[in-house]
């Protein structure tokens, strides 16, 4: 990644990968933009913020930093500002271009901006769009999770766990399936650290509870916590060793 950084003002500051897109303004983090240009493919609702745009750099992703629980109620998408370096957007964007060095399957980080307005700042996003991908949550739901992939998620989350990279919140919805390959997605928040069995286990047990919410043990029975979750584990701790 060749990384480029661009004051623009009232637009805010933006980073991007010169390499994937010789020239980012203002306008790709307009959702607005987007739709004028016929440019705009969906626009789910939801927290996240989150847009599917035709960019000159491919399809993208393009998230919006949003607060949620009581605290966006005060706040809704501000954050403290505390150096443009320790932005969120900045952040992810730098995490997720040292996970895609690693060659670990994140979706690849094409911009982000964070915008100050005085003690606050709010907060975009950019990646790579992976096509035919879906949730793992929506895998669950459609009846396509099984012991072979559970044993595949096992897998790639061992590959980031001996790489020291934390998800803050690893859960099914942030887990893509494309086919045989599995990603993770959303690191805000995540972070490159020591590796540790504590961290370790509190993200699988995070994980673990995610599925059992969304109703994977009424949806296989004793199946999931007899074969399901035991694949993901072993594959987990296989992969771990490697």
């Amino acid at each position: 990644m060749t990384e480029q950084r661009v004051d623009q003002g009232a637009g805010g500051t933006i980073l991007f990968d010169a390499a994937r897109a010789p020239q980012v303004d203002a306008d790709w983090f307009s959702p607005h933009r987007w739709r004028e240009s016929g440019a705009l493919r969906s626009q789910p609702g939801g927290r996240g913020g989150v847009a599917i745009i035709d960019t000159p750099a491919g399809e993208a992703v393009l998230r919006h930093y949003r607060r949620g629980g009581m605290v966006a109620r005060l706040f809704g998408d501000r954050y403290l500002f505390t150096g443009g370096d320790r932005t969120r957007s900045a952040r992810e964007f730098r995490l997720l271009a040292e996970l895609s060095r690693q060659g670990l399957p994140v979706p690849a980080p094409i911009a982000s901006r964070y915008v100050r307005e005085g003690l606050r700042y709010s907060a975009d996003l950019i990646t790579a769009f992976i096509p035919g991908a879906a949730t793992l949550a929506e895998r669950l739901a459609d009846g396509a999770l099984n012991a072979a992939l559970a044993g595949r998620v096992g897998a790639t989350i061992a590959r980031f766990h001996r790489a020291g990279a934390w998800h803050a919140d690893l859960n099914a919805h942030n887990i893509l399936v494309q086919g045989s390959d599995t990603y993770l997605i959303d690191f805000d928040r995540g972070r490159l650290r020591r590796p540790s069995a504590g961290w370790r286990h509190a993200n699988l047990a995070r994980l673990k509870r995610s599925l059992v919410k969304l109703g994977a043990r009424e949806a296989a029975g004793d199946t999931f916590d007899a074969e399901w979750w035991p694949a993901l584990m072993e594959h987990y701790e296989r992969t771990l060793r490697e």
